[in-house]
């Protein structure tokens, strides 16, 4: 059993593996359910898991989690090891779960080639296929057979989950491509990527098509397509060279809006809304919302009329609820309370932008004049401080001198603020790569972590509450200092650091760029929750990266984030007065 310096990552990654195993091993669905669901709970965990290790009934408070994983969990925290996850994995072999991460093998076919043809890993499965031994696996056909070839070349090459970032644009594409198809009367994505997720596994594609054999066909023709996986009257799955796989689904107009509701998910929801549509008495699939009349064979093959289907909207209206934005359409969220979530439109300023001043590609003049075609009222210079050499960070002099070009630059400009600032490493220790009397001279700091971004939890929590408590620090920028598929950052007590920065008036920011999105989701949201200000920043280097304002406004969505909660949003007027209010 390995572990890093992180419980709460590595008690997820266990209760994940132990579901995947006793999958293999053919258990009930309940129980592979529930180990996947204490690893769901964990990831949304804010606190520090070590609070729990002798409190099994304060983690049997948190719903998802019960008695038998608690002790699980306090087992692990004590002593490092768990028992029941020792007992699965002598059970299967090593390589076994590698098998099961090959793209389109579920479960059950995992465990046939295991039993029947003796597969036990990666290499053992090419073998078998060069030397035909998978010719007698029950409902192992040659294409099969060939599929499943082809999956482990593709994840061989391929990475992670695709970022937001780059699958967002991806879809753009096709739809706009799709759509202008003729024929074509609707036309969206869903799934997860509908949803905000900040990666993305594969995307979905609906549309509305007059000829529906037409679209497929255009779809399969489109540019970086590697391997037409499927290809039916009405569904098509590809994949592009790039790695990911798109699936575009054409159906009814009459359904469009049941169909998109089913597709974007998540499954949790689904679950949801199809109970409560029978305690209505009703029945809800990707055709509709139908009146149930107790027959088993669906509705809609029997020309029964649906309550609602053509919109979203109608069928959220239908069962007695608000439309829930697609953000929060996780299991986390309650339907009742909709909050008034922010948009983009909402951001009247930029807090946290470079220049060519350190690492940034536009001058000061440039990265105001871009600020103030978007519309703002304020724009932050904010270049790296003396340590982030790599970012050829400002040294004092410097920083003194940049802060008088700033200046100048203020004073000559109508219609906008500019405001002198850095963007000041916080030190492993906790310091601050200034001393006070140069912050002070700032009209704002954003104080970021950039080193020693593997630290324990405990060392990290107390660096970040360092700076969130220093009276010259008025934003956190990206808190964690994670990348996305490449470094996972600090895992501080997020519960302690908002409680510190609700306590310091520090705003914790969502840095936009979609390789951060750091504050996460699940962190918005226990901010959001206990009152804490947050900041919606681009950490715009080129005039481009004012565009990465969508995805951070997507993270504070999912976290319930509303105009009010949000620095971004103010007036140009209270936002002043919250800067000046912490240089008193």
């Amino acid at each position: 059993m390995s572990t890093s310096n992180d419980p709460r990552r590595d008690l997820i990654a266990l209760f994940d593996e132990m579901g995947s195993i006793l999958e293999l091993l053919g258990a009930n669905g309940f129980k592979v359910n529930a180990n996947r669901k204490v690893a769901r709970v964990l990831e949304d965990l804010t606190g520090d898991i070590t609070a729990y290790r002798d409190d099994p009934k304060g983690l049997q408070a948190m719903d998802g989690i019960g008695k038998s994983s608690a002790e699980k969990i306090c087992e692990f925290l004590r002593t490092g090891r768990m028992e029941e996850y020792e007992q699965l994995v002598a059970e299967v072999p090593d390589g076994l779960l590698d098998v099961l991460e090959i793209p389109g093998l579920g479960p059950k076919t995992v465990r046939a080639i295991w039993e029947h043809a003796g597969v036990e890993s990666i290499p053992d499965l090419e073998r078998a296929i060069a030397e035909g031994g998978l010719d007698d696996v029950p409902r192992m056909g040659k294409k099969t057979i060939q599929n499943i070839a082809d999956s482990i070349e593709f994840m061989k090459k391929s990475t992670d989950r695709t970022p937001l970032g780059t699958a967002m644009p991806l879809a753009e594409g096709l739809v706009d491509q799709l759509g202008a198809h003729s024929g074509v009367s609707r036309i969206a994505w869903a799934g997860s990527l509908r949803r905000g997720r900040d990666t993305i596994g594969d995307l979905d594609i609906l549309a509305c098509c007059e000829d529906a054999a037409s679209l497929i066909e255009l779809f399969q023709s489109i540019d970086g397509v590697e391997k037409v996986l499927l290809a039916g009257d009405t569904k098509c799955s590809i994949r592009l060279d790039r790695g990911i796989q798109i699936d575009l689904r054409v159906v009814p107009e009459a359904a469009f809006g049941a169909a998109l509701m089913y597709f974007t998910g998540s499954k949790e929801h689904n679950v949801v809304l199809r109970e409560r549509a029978i305690k209505a008495g009703m029945r809800l699939n990707e055709y509709g919302l139908f009146p149930d009349d107790g027959d088993d064979e669906p509705p809609q093959a029997r020309g029964i009329a649906p309550v609602a289907s053509e919109t979203e909207e109608s069928i959220y209206a239908a069962l007695e609820l608000p439309c829930i934005p697609p953000e929060l359409r996780e299991e986390r969220n309650t339907l009742e309370t909709v909050p008034e979530l922010i948009t983009v439109e909402d951001i009247k300023a930029e807090l946290h932008a470079h220049t060519t001043a350190s690492d940034g590609h536009l001058s000061i003049e440039e990265l105001v004049a871009v600020a103030k075609a978007r519309g703002f009222h304020t724009i932050a210079v904010t270049d790296h401080s003396r340590s982030s050499v790599q970012a050829n960070g400002l040294d004092e002099d410097r920083l003194r001198a940049h802060i008088d070009a700033v200046r100048e630059v203020n004073e000559h400009t109508k219609g906008i603020t500019v405001l002198a600032g850095s963007e000041v490493d916080i030190l492993s220790d906790g310091r601050l790569d200034y001393d006070d009397d140069l912050l002070a001279a700032l009209d704002i700091v954003v104080a970021s972590p950039h080193v020693a971004l593997s630290q324990d939890p405990k060392k990290a929590t107390a660096r970040l509450l360092a700076a969130i408590a220093h009276p010259l620090v008025h934003i956190i920028g990206h808190p964690t200092g994670r990348i996305i598929n490449r470094r996972p950052g600090l895992s501080p007590d997020m519960d302690a650091l908002i409680a510190a920065a609700v306590e310091h008036d520090t705003a914790l920011e969502i840095n936009a760029n979609p390789q951060r999105l750091d504050l996460r989701d699940v962190h918005v949201r226990a901010a959001v929750e206990a009152g804490c200000r947050i900041a919606i920043d681009t950490d715009a280097h080129a005039e481009s990266h004012f565009d990465f304002l969508r995805y951070g406004v997507i993270t504070a969505r999912r976290g319930r984030c509303t105009p009010a909660d949000c620095v971004n949003s103010l007036s140009a007027k209270a936002l002043h007065a919250w800067l000046k209010s912490k240089r008193s």
